[in-house]
Parts: C-alpha cells; sequence; structure tokens
C-alpha cells in the first residue's frame, strides 16, 4: 500500500478512507531494540467506520499497543498472520466471528503491507456491503490494484440537453477486468452500454445516472437468473463520475446461507432440551409475580428466539399487560389494557385456551380486520405466537412471543412453546395465589364489589373497574344494580375519599347499607339521608361521593340524587349531554344536608353512562376538560351496546393519562319502548313517605315530569291543586302516599293514594279560618276531581286539568 518505512497513505487517501463506510485502519509495527524482530503493533489509523465497529472513539485507540487493546489476538492467530503480511509483503484475508460487548459481528478482513506495517480493511458480512464510498483518486489506484473487489471508475457522457446518456470506462482494476470478463485493456476507454448487454443491465446505467445527479450512494445486491450473487456499492466521485466496487460473492453467501442454517438448528435443538429444564429452575424458584417476569424475561425469550415478549392477564373483561420486553412503547402502550372484544388474536386465546401462530405479517393485519381502527400495530414484527397461560382449565391470559421474521412452526416448536407456557402458566398461577394470601386488602375489594350484575327486562348493562392502586392500597369506588321489582331498578356508583383498606371497608359498609334502605323502597332523597347518617355513625371522618338512580323502565323516567359526585351522561339519539341534576355535598360531611331528586326522561333505546371522577379529573386534568372528552366519546360510539360502548370509551383516551385514580364506570341501555305509541298515555308515578317534607318532594317531581313532557303551561295550576291534594293526605293518614300523573290527549290526571279510607269531607270556612279551603280550591280549578277506594284498601283522590288549546 506505501512504499518505505512510513506506515501511513498520503493525507489525501486517508481522506478518502474517511468517507468510507467501511471498516480502515493502519498499524507500524513496534520491533525489538536488540533482535529487530516485531514483538507488537500499534494503531497509526482508524477511520470513523472502524471505531463504529470496534465501539470505541477514536482518540482512545489510536497510538495503543495491540497486546493491550486486544489481547486475544496473541493467542487466536491474528498476531502471527499480521507478522506474515509485514514480513512477506504479501496480502492476505481472513474471515471471523465476534461477540463481544464492544464488537459483534461476522468480519471478513483483508490485510496489506504499508511501510513497515500493515493496512487492513474489515467488513461485516452480516451488512453485505461492500466497497469505499469516495472520491476516487490516481493515487488511490495502486491501493485499489492490491484490493480484493472489483473497482471500476465510469465517467458520464453527457448529451446536448445536459443529461447522462452514457457511461465510459476510465478505470478497472484487475479484479474487476477478470469480473467483468474482459482485460482491463479491452475495458477502460469503453462506453458502458458496450459493455453490458441491454437485456441483462438489471437497470444499473439508471443506478449511475442517478447516483450521478443525486449524490446518493447506491449499494446493492443482484443475484441472476444461473444463481451467481454480486454485491455491488457506487457513489458519486466528482459532478460527473461515478466509482463502483463489486465482487462474485455466490459461493460465499451459499456457503454462509448453509452454515447458518447448520448452526442455528442445531443451537434450537441444544436450546429446546436445555431451555425448558432452564425455564423450570427459575420458575421454580419464583414466589412472586415480579419474580415470574423477571425469570420469563432472563430464560424464556432467548430460548424461544423472540425478539419481542409480552404477557397479558386476564382481569374481568379485558386483558392487562404485566410485563413486556422488547416492544416499542407506542406499541406497549396500546396493549396496556386490551378489552376481551378486541380483534387482537391475544384475546382470542384468552377466552378459548387454544394458542395461535401468525406466520407472518398478513396473517397478523387479517386477525384484525374486523376492528382496523382499533388494531394494535405490529411494532416491527413479523411472526407471533400466542399462548395460552392455563392451569387445569382456568385461562389466566395469554403469553406473546414477536419475531423480527417470518417464520413456520413446526410441530417440535409449538411442543417446547406450549411446554414453556405450561410451566409458565403454573409458576404465575402459584404466585398470583401467594401475592392474594398476603393482600388482605386486595381480597376485600374483590369480596365487596358485586361478582356479577343482575339480569334485568327490558334494560342491558355492563360495567368496568379499573384499579390503579396496588397491594395493600386499595381503592374505594364501586357500583350496583339492585332490581326492586315492578319494572324498577335502582342503579348506584360511588367512591370512599381515600386508598387504603379503611376506604375499602367504608365502602362496602355503604353499598351494603344502600342496598338495604333501596330494597325497602325508600325514595332516592330518603336513601341518601340515611346512608349518610349511618356514615357518620359509624365513620365519622370518611368521606364519600355518590349518585344514586331509580330507573322505572316501564314509564321511560328516572329519578336521581347526586350527591358530590360527577352527572352521569345520556345519550338518546344525536343528543348526547350530563344530565343536569340537583346537586347535594357528599356523604358524611354534614347531618343536616338536604338530598334534592331530580326527574327525568329516559327515552327507549337510550344509553347512560354512570362514572366516577378518576376517568375524567385530577389535578393534572380539569373536570370541564375530562366531561368534554368523554361526551366526545360517548357521542362517537359506534353501537348502543353496553360492552361495546364501555370499551370505545376507555379505548378514547378519555381524562388524566396515565391514570392516577380508580375508576369504575357503569354502562346502561334501555330497550322497552316508552314513547307513547297505540293510544298509550305517557304516565309517571312515585312513593313518597306520609311527612310534611314529602309535599315539597312531590311537586318537584310533578315539575320535572311536565316539563320533559313539555307541559309548560300546567305546571303552576298541577304544583297548587297537588299541595293541596296531597297536603290532606298527609294530615289525615299514616303511612305513604304515591302520586301519578297521567297525560291524555285533552286532560292531565293527578292523582294522589294513601291507606286511609277516610274520605275527603269539603266544608265551608269561616272568614277567619286558616283551614278548609282546600278541597274548595280543586273543585274550583280543576275541570273534574274526585275520590275512589283503592281495591287493596285506602283511597284515591283525582283532579283533572284541560291542556291548553
Amino acid at each position: 500500500m506505501v512504499d518505505g518505512p512510513d506506515v501511513l497513505p498520503p493525507a489525501d487517501v486517508l481522506a478518502i478512507l474517511d468517507a468510507d463506510p467501511q471498516g480502515w485502519a493502519f498499524a507500524r509495527a513496534v520491533r525489538d531494540a536488540a533482535t529487530g524482530e516485531i514483538e507488537d503493533f500499534e494503531l497509526a489509523y482508524l477511520n470513523e467506520a472502524g471505531a463504529g465497529y470496534l465501539g470505541r472513539p477514536r482518540a482512545e485507540l489510536i497510538g495503543g499497543r495491540y497486546r493491550h487493546m486486544w489481547p486475544d489476538t496473541i493467542n487466536d492467530a491474528t498476531m502471527p498472520l499480521y507478522r506474515k503480511v509485514v514480513e512477506g509483503r504479501e496480502p492476505a484475508t481472513r474471515t471471523v466471528y465476534y461477540d463481544r460487548p464492544n464488537v459483534s459481528g461476522h468480519f471478513e478482513l483483508w490485510i496489506g503491507p504499508s511501510g513497515d506495517g500493515f493496512g487492513v480493511r474489515f467488513v461485516d458480512l452480516r451488512t453485505v456491503t461492500l466497497g469505499p464510498q469516495s472520491a476516487g483518486g490516481t493515487r488511490l489506484y495502486d491501493v485499489l490494484d492490491a484490493a480484493f473487489d472489483g473497482f471500476m471508475l465510469l465517467r458520464a457522457i453527457r448529451g446536448p440537453d445536459g443529461g447522462v446518456r452514457d457511461f465510459v470506462c476510465e478505470y478497472v482494476n484487475r479484479i474487476g477486468a477478470g469480473l467483468t470478463g474482459r482485460p482491463a485493456e479491452e475495458t477502460i476507454g469503453r462506453h458502458w452500454s458496450e459493455l453490458t448487454d441491454p437485456e441483462k443491465d438489471w437497470g444499473l446505467s439508471g443506478r449511475w445516472r442517478t447516483v450521478v445527479e443525486t449524490g446518493e450512494p447506491w449499494r446493492g445486491q443482484l443475484r441472476y437468473a444461473s444463481g451467481q450473487v454480486w454485491e455491488i456499492n457506487a457513489a458519486r466521485a466528482d459532478a460527473g463520475s461515478v466509482t463502483v466496487s463489486f465482487r462474485d460473492v455466490t459461493d460465499r453467501a451459499l456457503q454462509q446461507e448453509r452454515v447458518e442454517q447448520s448452526m442455528a438448528q442445531a443451537r434450537r435443538a441444544a436450546q429446546r432440551n436445555a431451555a425448558l429444564q432452564a425455564v423450570t429452575s427459575a420458575l421454580v424458584a419464583a414466589s412472586t409475580a415480579a419474580d415470574v417476569y423477571a425469570a420469563i424475561g432472563s430464560v424464556l425469550r432467548p430460548s424461544a428466539g423472540g425478539q419481542g415478549l409480552a404477557l397479558l392477564l386476564r382481569r374481568d373483561d379485558q386483558l392487562v399487560l404485566a410485563y413486556h420486553a422488547g416492544y416499542e412503547p407506542r406499541v406497549v402502550e396500546r396493549l396496556r389494557e386490551v378489552p376481551l372484544t378486541h380483534p387482537y388474536p391475544a384475546t382470542e386465546v384468552a377466552r378459548t385456551g387454544r394458542p395461535r401462530y401468525l406466520s407472518d405479517l398478513g396473517e397478523f393485519t387479517a386477525a384484525q380486520a374486523a376492528g382496523p381502527g382499533r388494531a394494535i400495530p405490529s411494532g416491527g414484527r413479523q411472526a407471533w405466537a400466542f399462548l395460552p397461560l392455563a392451569v387445569g382449565g382456568d385461562v389466566l391470559g395469554t403469553l406473546v412471543v414477536g419475531y423480527g421474521t417470518p417464520r413456520e412452526f413446526d410441530e417440535d416448536e409449538r411442543a417446547n412453546l406450549a411446554a414453556f407456557t405450561g410451566v409458565c402458566a403454573q409458576a404465575m398461577q402459584r404466585a398470583l395465589l401467594f401475592e392474594a394470601q398476603l393482600s388482605i386488602a386486595g381480597e376485600l375489594q374483590r369480596a365487596l364489589l358485586p361478582a356479577e350484575l343482575p339480569d334485568v327486562p327490558g334494560m342491558r348493562h355492563a360495567a368496568r373497574y379499573l384499579p390503579w392502586t396496588h397491594g395493600a392500597d386499595v381503592g374505594g369506588d364501586w357500583y350496583d344494580i339492585i332490581p326492586l321489582g315492578g319494572g324498577v331498578v335502582a342503579v348506584v356508583i360511588g367512591d370512599v375519599v381515600g386508598h387504603s383498606a379503611t376506604a375499602a371497608a367504608v365502602m362496602g359498609q355503604v353499598r351494603n347499607a344502600l342496598r338495604a334502605y333501596a330494597a325497602e323502597r325508600h325514595s332516592p332523597a330518603v336513601v341518601m339521608q340515611r346512608v349518610n347518617r349511618l356514615l357518620l355513625d359509624l365513620q365519622p371522618d370518611a368521606v364519600a361521593t355518590c349518585c344514586y338512580l331509580e330507573l322505572h323502565l316501564a314509564e321511560g323516567t328516572a329519578t336521581a340524587v347526586l350527591a358530590g359526585h360527577p352527572p352521569p351522561v345520556l345519550r338518546a339519539g344525536a343528543e348526547v349531554g350530563t344530565l343536569a341534576l340537583r346537586p347535594a355535598p357528599p356523604l358524611g360531611v354534614s347531618a343536616d344536608v338536604a338530598f334534592v331528586e331530580t326527574t327525568f326522561l329516559v327515552p327507549g333505546g337510550a344509553n347512560l353512562l354512570l362514572y366516577t371522577d378518576g376517568l375524567v379529573e385530577d389535578r393534572r386534568c380539569h373536570l370541564d376538560e375530562g366531561l368534554a372528552e368523554l361526551l366526545a366519546a360517548v357521542r362517537a360510539a359506534p353501537s348502543t351496546d353496553p360492552n361495546r360502548m364501555l370499551d370505545h370509551v376507555l379505548a378514547a383516551d378519555v381524562g388524566p393519562r396515565p391514570r392516577t385514580d380508580d375508576v369504575a364506570l357503569v354502562c346502561l341501555a334501555v330497550d322497552c319502548r316508552v314513547e307513547p305509541a297505540g293510544g298509550v298515555r305517557p304516565a309517571a308515578q312515585r312513593r313518597f313517605r306520609g311527612d310534611a317534607i314529602s309535599a315539597s318532594a312531590a311537586r318537584r317531581f310533578a315539575a320535572d315530569v311536565l316539563i320533559a313532557w313539555g307541559e309548560h303551561r300546567l305546571v303552576d295550576d298541577a304544583l297548587l291543586l297537588l299541595d293541596e291534594v296531597i297536603t290532606n293526605a298527609i294530615q289525615h293518614t299514616v303511612g305513604a302516599v304515591v302520586v301519578r300523573l297521567e297525560l291524555g290527549p285533552r286532560r292531565l290526571r293527578v292523582s294522589v293514594a294513601d291507606r286511609s279510607d277516610r274520605l275527603p269531607n269539603p266544608r265551608a270556612a269561616g272568614a277567619d279560618s286558616e283551614n278548609g279551603r282546600g278541597l274548595l280550591i280543586v273543585a274550583s280549578l280543576s275541570t273534574a276531581w274526585g275520590t275512589q277506594p283503592n281495591p287493596a284498601g285506602g283511597k284515591e283522590v283525582w283532579f283533572e286539568i284541560a291542556r291548553p288549546a
């Protein structure tokens, strides 16, 4: 490469080598002062590509001795080879394989003498990339003639329009001339179109033209129909020239493929037997879920050959990401919570307990074709094994192993993967049981939430509970659905402030008390008042928010009480909004709180969504922002089915992300037809206690219903007459009263039923009397009024008011 004692080529050649994408190095001999024999080498030059291969900056390496920097070269025949090249002045080549922390690859080294030392070019065969990307020059020709690649310099020939129409060969080295099949003297000076068959150009002339015009290098590999393989690298030397390096790598490529295939088969055969034993040993010692994850990540993933690993555990109606390795952040975020209704193959495996293997990206895409808008991305993987974590017929979740290239899963591999996951599932079950025994609060949480919700004719429902806290820190969110009979159902959702076993215990007390009071058929306001007093007596420091809703399916009405809780969302057709309920402070704040009811219509086909505040707000996300996102998600939900709506809302990233609180959600779908049709009159009735406060509650109920029906002009008269009738009933009876409103084509009928057989007795009131005028007012202002006995006992007092034309 260089004559004379100096080992380095001229500076302009070094500048060319600096730009080469492959590694170049020059080293000078270090000789024994007495004998003159070479005892070591000192690194005199290293380009950036070489430093990249070695994983260290050039400044740390240049000037260093080989014995100190790479002591392995003394014993692996590398040092003797360098001595032989320097002393014999003959180039040599060598193939080496390194798998070390600082250098990894399958390298081919070209070594040539240079002064009192040597120059070496090293190529990572795995990249299959050859040739310098440099600006050629005449001083480099000697170096190129000594190289082991074919090199050619092509000068562009331009036409009258300035476009490149051909190329002329200005230089070809000895190896290059041999590979082209022509002597160098018959190649230099000839046009490229003369050197190649136009039908077998394979687009190379276009490649050269693009390199000249854009300045962008091109690297590629040509495989001829005969099976011959050439590696080619082209770069622009100046404004009108292209340097091309090429070589025939057919034998080496085939040999390398056979060697790699044989080695891979041998490794897999050896690993399959050893891996299962290693996994078993690692998992037997695992006592917690974290131990199991660590064992799976360190043993199973390399044993199975996967380039990505995800462990999804089944929780309620979704899969939750418990562990992952090798996956990109965007894929990890999508895998954190996957509803079991999602088309991702892991959900099918979790539901059925049967493994599924996908050999390429096309199969993966087709598997999620049912929901492309929600499809989980591949993350660069090309094949997958979805394996059930099953123990005794119980599927804990799905283990996902992703591979970077397409692959076919033979029977041996499937059997080994099944054995791996079987051991993993057993270890996971042991760890989960062990942690469950240690977490009393976790057991309490599971025991206090309803195991399953009851079926209610005329209504579909779904619920989700998304815990955020772990271990002994358990949240106080809860929900419940309580059938009350007669087409009436109570729906409740609440949140005890705090995350602790105490919060969970308070939640259980509140939930059970609320169920008991609701079962006694108290009105929503009374239920909340009694629960509030109970909470103040049992846990004076506890505070809970709650929304209690009593839904009358046959009427298409609902009465709700809100205690410091976010308002439910109603979706009726295209209309979506939060319900304007009369607010009250949370439970446990004060014994003097007056909980006020609100009655509203629930049309057939409508959805109601109840939720806890963790869904829509925290200290980073304002409630208004979270509610706006929630309304948008509900509005965009593609279905009224409660499960699908909840899946859509949770997938829409509503509210704070990441979450910092537990979340409970309940979605209802009212299926019964409640709109008036075929002569059916809209009607609504409620039961009130026989005390003075019930009169105001009854008036609010009547006003809410009439306004919801659009009968604003009837409100004043109806409330005045209702007040007189219900006050009379409360004064002269014991027990509850029932108020019923029926809207006919021409009249509104209002009735008040009580348990007393005593009939009302209209009488004339004196000028100074404070009472006795109620029934006279009813008779005067109503269209008609009267009384009638109830078949079950007691009586009913009714009046009618004409509807304005």
